[in-house]
């Protein structure tokens, strides 16, 4: 189709999108306008002339006489097409290959990509001729990063990532000083840098470069099992409940039946076998895994190869897990002595990684302090400053007026969450939520649940309510109370009914619903258990009064240890995402030995605000046991955040801790964890990415090429706006579609007339 175009419009269509039509008359202006004028003068007077033709006729007959005369007309006014095109020698063309281990790939089973791309663009090529003979070319290889080399040879591919923004970034700033034509970029795509694109796509439009992309590998594989993703929690505590939340791509293997294994550090502890389900493409499966040891782990889930898979290297893919000794604090508040306290104090009890403070009013201004480490901790009753409220990391409110707190302290509370980034729950009770008045506070605002209902009367019955996990409580570690899916689904069941007392409103926007109640007979469900990020934090809404029936119910067998299991893992959902006054952040968190990682690090005061003026280092224990202090710097951008970066040279995990020294107060950070390996996730989305190099080069004002037509290439490249440029102007008038019009409108004519009598 391409050469069809270019055959009836003279030129490439890559010419037509880059250039400007313009009109250069060969006689003045006034001159053509007249022609024209006089060309329908004739027409109209010539037909007007002629009997026996019905008024149609002659409307037809005019029209194809007509526009014979006007493509003359136009031809007289010498349509031209204006393009600019690289002047010969004086602009760089850069050539970027990538070179992760994606491209070591051989879809085909013969020939890896980066092979197929070093024959495309070998030095004796017609492809690198003709562009050498047009312009300096300069050979970039990229994966985390970008580096110069010498020639298209020599490809390594042991890259974990491919960074497409950082390539681009780099070689446009290395080449700022230059002519700079054009950006040709040999990859297959998977951008899993984790940065945005869109800044150094921009870049390069602002300034004119055009980016030709040219795709390696297939599009989609014909058969094939690809572990694209496994989430597992940060840093949870010991003896925590683990998920992993596995994310496979499925290519032509529908209904088969797979086995998924999870390895921590070398030892099995996790396997599920699932069956694939037929017309999907993406699936998600859960790993259980096995209870691990404080200290860090590296985790790796695999499957094994099926007969016939295209590609087998993106059938696992590691992680890692930082176990947390603890202790956990929680401060739990109460209004009133009721049996929720002392069974969620004793479900709580057992777990060593977590400690529960517990604040209950006695009497007016008496408070009984149960789980404080000395008499001083809340002698005066709740807190009355960050300082002392943020020491925390968790936050129970049971069935206590708003009134009680001052309107400082409500404030707190809301900070707590939003500043501090600590997890609060607000439990139900005849004293809680709307019926305790926080309607309006800005604890209201925190809560993923509206408190845009009336009050229950103090004397209404309670609601009796059959609880279930959603889909999305059902995938949470938290609320898991079985081995698997299944079991944990038939335990909730068997579960009896609690009993709710307030009136609870409609879930906010965002938030989660993890369980809901159900009342009996009836098919409506209402929120019992939901939660919301609100800014650091999270809160979250617990509204039975009563869950302590989970222990005590007659129908609940005595070693029944359903209601100590469900609150020990609520208690650590509730502590495991808050950070402490330094936290460390590696990105990314995986890399290749040899590859550039930044470091960020957020510090805070003790009240949780941004510091900006501390001396901020962070120290780097590599595998082998070296230690490294790497100092950073105040990230002008973002308050409180402190960045550098340094090369992890050995394979092997990293720890990674950071120190915020400011005046005479010194705090450290718990260490991250950095997992540095040739294996990589630069396979796990193996397939070419075609549609973002399409859109890559469109926005730029390039072109896609698929690796085969790469020759394409050297005619393309010359037609720029980037560099140093020379504008022609290509004749229009001469395109054989004007002699085909011109030709189809005259026998047209022709044909017409003599079918009337008239030629």
């Amino acid at each position: 189709m391409d050469a069809l175009l270019t055959f009836l419009l003279k030129y490439p269509s890559r010419v037509w999108e880059r250039g400007d039509v313009v009109w250069s008359p060969v006689l003045p202006a006034w001159t053509i306008v007249l022609a024209g004028i006089a060309a329908l003068g004739v027409t109209v007077w010539s037909y007007s002339r002629v009997t026996g033709l019905s008024r149609p006729h002659r409307l037809v007959l005019g029209a194809l006489r007509l526009g014979a005369l006007l493509i003359v007309v136009a031809c007289l006014a010498r349509p031209t097409l204006v393009v600019a095109s690289a002047v010969t020698q004086r602009n760089v063309l850069a050539v970027l290959l990538d070179d992760s281990r994606s491209m070591a790939l051989r879809d085909d089973g013969t020939t890896s990509r980066a092979a197929l791309a070093e024959r495309a663009f070998a030095d004796s090529t017609a492809l690198v001729r003709a562009l050498a003979d047009r312009f300096a070319l300069r050979f970039y290889r990229f994966a985390a990063d970008v580096r110069p080399a010498s020639s298209a040879a020599g490809s390594r591919t042991l890259g974990t990532r491919t960074d497409l923004a950082g390539a681009l970034d780099g070689a446009r700033q290395e080449l700022a000083g230059t002519p700079l034509a054009g950006l040709i970029v040999v990859t297959d795509g998977a951008d899993n840098a984790g940065r945005e694109l869109d800044p150094a796509v921009l870049a390069l439009k602002a300034r004119r470069i055009p980016v030709y992309t040219v795709g390696a590998g297939a599009e989609r594989f014909a058969r094939d099992i690809a572990i694209e993703r496994v989430q597992l929690p940060a840093r949870p505590l010991a003896g925590a409940n683990l998920l992993a939340d596995v994310t496979l791509r499925l290519r032509g293997v529908a209904g088969e039946r797979v086995t998924l294994t999870a390895e921590a550090d070398g030892r099995v502890v996790a396997t599920e076998t699932v069956t694939l389900p037929a017309r999907v493409e993406t699936m998600r499966a859960r790993l259980r895994l096995a209870e691990l040891a404080p200290g860090t782990h590296r985790i790796t889930v695999r499957t094994p190869a099926l007969d016939g898979e295209t590609v087998t290297e993106n059938n696992e893919a590691h992680g890692i897990v930082q176990v947390r000794s603890g202790p956990d604090r929680i401060l739990y508040v109460e209004g009133e002595p009721r049996p929720e306290l002392g069974f969620v104090r004793r479900a709580i009890a057992t777990d060593s990684a977590l400690q529960l403070v517990a604040l209950l009013r006695s009497a007016d201004q008496k408070f009984l302090r149960l789980g404080v480490r000395d008499s001083l901790e809340l002698a005066g009753g709740f807190p009355t400053s960050r300082e002392e409220l943020f020491a925390y990391r968790g936050l129970i409110i049971g069935s206590i007026e708003a009134a009680f707190f001052s309107p400082d302290q409500l404030r707190m509370l809301a900070e707590f969450v939003s500043q501090r980034g600590g997890g609060l729950m607000a439990l139900g009770g005849r004293a809680a939520f709307a019926e305790g008045g926080y309607r309006g506070t800005p604890v209201a605002e925190v809560l993923p649940i509206a408190l845009d209902r009336a009050p229950r009367a103090e004397e209404a019955a309670p609601i009796e309510l059959r609880v279930r996990p959603t889909g999305a409580g059902l995938a949470l570690a938290a609320l898991s109370l079985g081995a698997n899916d299944s079991a944990s689904m038939r335990k909730w069941d068997s579960l009896p009914a609690l009993t709710v007392v307030n009136a609870l409103g409609s879930l906010r926007p965002g938030a989660t619903a993890l369980l809901t109640g159900r009342r009996t007979g009836e098919s409506v469900d209402q929120p019992i258990l939901s939660t919301q990020r609100f800014g650091r934090g999270t809160a979250t809404v617990f509204a039975p009064q009563d869950s302590w029936l989970w222990r005590m119910h007659a129908d609940m067998a005595v070693e029944d240890l359903t209601h100590v299991t469900l609150w020990r893992q609520l208690a650590r959902s509730l502590t495991e995402e808050s950070p402490e006054r330094v936290e460390v952040t590696v990105v990314p968190s995986r890399v290749a030995p040899g590859e550039p990682v930044e470091l960020r690090v957020r510090v805070a005061d003790a009240q949780y605000l941004d510091v900006n003026d501390a001396a901020v280092t962070a120290t780097i224990t590599t595998p082998g046991g070296r230690v490294t202090d790497v100092p950073l710097e105040w990230a002008l951008s973002e308050n409180g955040v402190y960045s550098g970066r340094f090369v992890a040279e050995e394979a092997g995990v990293y720890s990674i801790g950071a120190e915020a020294r400011r005046g005479r107060d010194t705090t450290r950070g718990p260490a991250a964890a950095l997992l540095a390996d040739e294996q990589g996730a630069d396979v796990e989305q193996a397939e070419l990415r075609a549609p973002l190099l399409r859109r890559i080069a469109l926005e730029t004002g390039g072109r896609y090429y698929p690796l085969a037509q790469a020759e394409r290439l050297a005619d393309d490249v010359i037609f720029t706006e980037s560099g140093v440029t020379v504008r022609e102007a290509l004749d229009l008038w001469d395109m054989p579609i004007v002699f085909l019009v011109l030709a189809l409108l005259l026998g047209g004519e022709w044909a017409l007339r003599r079918s009337r009598g008239l030629a």
